[in-house]
Formats: C-alpha cells, sequence, structure tokens
C-alpha cells in the first residue's frame, strides 16, 4: 500500500470517527466502581450521578467491580472499548499504589489510562468504637509504641485507609495488623462490632456514627483540621510531626480515548461539581472539590504514583 492510499484511508476513518466524537455520549456510560455498595466511592458517585446524566443527556450507569483493590475492575475498563462509554471512577488505589503493591499486577495505569478529572481530595479521620479504651489520639499513639497489638481496617489493600495506617505504622514502629476488606462499609461494620480497633476512613462515611456515638474521632490524617470536626485533631499534632495522607476521588478512561471524548466528559463532569445541589451534598459531609482539567489531574496523578512508590518500598509492604 502506497504512502498515498494510506492517507486516504486514514483521513476517511478520522471523517467517520469526527461525527461519532461530536454525537458523544449517544448512548448510556457505564462508570465502573471498584467497590462494594455503600462506601465511599458509591456515596461520591451516586452525589453526582443525577446531575452527570443531565448534563451528558445520557444515563450514567454504575456497575460494581469489588475486589483485589481496584484491580478487577482496572482490568475491566483497560480492557474496554476507548470511545467514552466505560469510564473507570477511582481512587489513589487502583490508579496510584497497585502497580506497586500487588507482585502479580501487570497493569500500568499509567498507560492503561487516560486521566479525565480528579474530583475530590480530602483528609480521612481515625476513629475507634464508642466503647474502645483509646480515648484520644495520644492514647493510640502511646499504646502502638508500646508494641501493644492493634487491628486496623481499610477498604482493600493499596487503599487510602491501608496506606494511612501503613503510614502510622511506619511512623510509630508499633505492632499493627492490617484486615483488607471489599470496601469500607463492610470494615465499619466490623469496626462498630468491636472487631477492629481503629480505622482511618473517609469522613462521608464516618460522619454519621461520629454524630451518633458510635464511633469516636481520634484525629484527621490530613495536614490541616476541619470545620466539621473543630476539636478534632491532625494526627501531626497529636504526636506524629510531618503525618499526611488525604483520600481522593477521580475519573480516568481507557487509553487511547479520543481527546474530544475525553474534554467533553471532563466538562460535564467539572460542571456537575459546580452544581449548587451538587455542592451541598458535598458539603453535608465535608468533602472538598476539586474538578481538575485533563492535564492537571495527569500532574497529580504523577506525584501521587512517586509518593506511593516511595512509601512502598520503605514500608516493604507486598502483595503476592
Amino acid at each position: 500500500m502506497t504512502t498515498f492510499h494510506r492517507t486516504l484511508l486514514l483521513g476517511a476513518a478520522l471523517a467517520a470517527a469526527a461525527p461519532a466524537m461530536a454525537d458523544y455520549p449517544a448512548k448510556p456510560v457505564r462508570v465502573v466502581i471498584g467497590f462494594a455498595p455503600g462506601g465511599a466511592s458509591d456515596i461520591a458517585f451516586r452525589m453526582v450521578q443525577d446531575e452527570l446524566s443531565k448534563r451528558l443527556g445520557q444515563p450514567v450507569v454504575p456497575e460494581y467491580k469489588p475486589g483485589a483493590n481496584g484491580n478487577i475492575a482496572n482490568d475491566t475498563v483497560a480492557a474496554a472499548a476507548p470511545d467514552g462509554y466505560t469510564v473507570l471512577w477511582a481512587n489513589v488505589g487502583p490508579l496510584a499504589v497497585n502497580q506497586y503493591l500487588y507482585a502479580g499486577n501487570k497493569l500500568d495505569p499509567a498507560k492503561a489510562f487516560a486521566p479525565v478529572t480528579q474530583l475530590t481530595d480530602s483528609p480521612l479521620v481515625v476513629v475507634v468504637p464508642k466503647d474502645s479504651p483509646y480515648k484520644t489520639m495520644g492514647d493510640l499513639i502511646a499504646a502502638a509504641r508500646k508494641g501493644t497489638p492493634l487491628a486496623y481496617g481499610s477498604a482493600g489493600n493499596g487503599s487510602s485507609m491501608h496506606i494511612a495506617g501503613a503510614s502510622l505504622a511506619l511512623a510509630l514502629g508499633g505492632s499493627m495488623t492490617h484486615v483488607p476488606y471489599k470496601g469500607s462499609g463492610p470494615a465499619i461494620q466490623d469496626l462498630l462490632a468491636g472487631r477492629l480497633d481503629f480505622m482511618a476512613d473517609s469522613r462521608s462515611t464516618t460522619n454519621p456514627h461520629i454524630k451518633s456515638g458510635t464511633l469516636r474521632a481520634l484525629a484527621l490524617t490530613g495536614p490541616k483540621r476541619v470545620e466539621d470536626l473543630p476539636d478534632v485533631p491532625t494526627v501531626a499534632e497529636a504526636g506524629v510531626p510531618g503525618f499526611s495522607v488525604t483520600t481522593w476521588q477521580a475519573v480516568v478512561v481507557p487509553a487511547g480515548t479520543p481527546r474530544p471524548v475525553i474534554d467533553k466528559l471532563a466538562s460535564a463532569l467539572r460542571d456537575t461539581l459546580k452544581d449548587p445541589v451538587v455542592r451541598e451534598r458535598f458539603a453535608s459531609i465535608n468533602t472538598p472539590l476539586v474538578g481538575s482539567t485533563p492535564d492537571e489531574f495527569a500532574v497529580f496523578l504523577d506525584k501521587e504514583r512517586k509518593a506511593a512508590k516511595e512509601l512502598i518500598e520503605r514500608a516493604r509492604i507486598r502483595i503476592d
């Protein structure tokens, strides 16, 4: 085939693709979530679902693929057609941690996915059951430094909850056992039942329990205090200087998705986050919104991946 003929074929393919991209989306958009219903990812998605559907002019339909801290969902979306109709709703685990944490993981998210937008960024809150002997973060820190065996739960290996717990264990040198679950919802239930000592989880899932008194907030994992929990110190203030771990939600699509499709999806998501009703929903769970561009999110992801790699190597965490 001559260069001339190849050029003609490429031109014809682009011409055929242009209307499809202009009409995007022309059918429902599947949103794959790698964690069980009831957790932070599901809560955040439900808060934008209706408004995003309106802005796209098509239903956005969740599909739950829990397991392996989002690896199953990662594989599902990476294998999907790069057309914008299958997107991944994920967080730090699937997008930054798993590639370094799981020995058998062959998927590199930097190559498998194209960034769309970062939706949220928020500190976790360290909580204990109401009957816990640890009344303050100082009590928990002291117990860990004494070598008291402590068990903490998470939404799965490599989740932000796991990263927070592992970071704390590394800083304190204590004996802490990580208990992974398929989502923070099941982990919270075991924490409430007293089968775990503590958990660092999102405020969207813990706030109802904090307000009802079934969980006690000890500290925040971010760099500063928050308005809704003004009397709760940061972990750094409580005795671990420099400690800071946050959690975030984001959207990516399969690599190779046309940039016009990515831009349209990103724009719809950013506009959704600006909607007063949506903003009020997130404000009710005290979750800051971001709404970055694809390029801004790409820079953020690169930094998060480098930080995750360094932590996992230092903590010597590896899952076969």
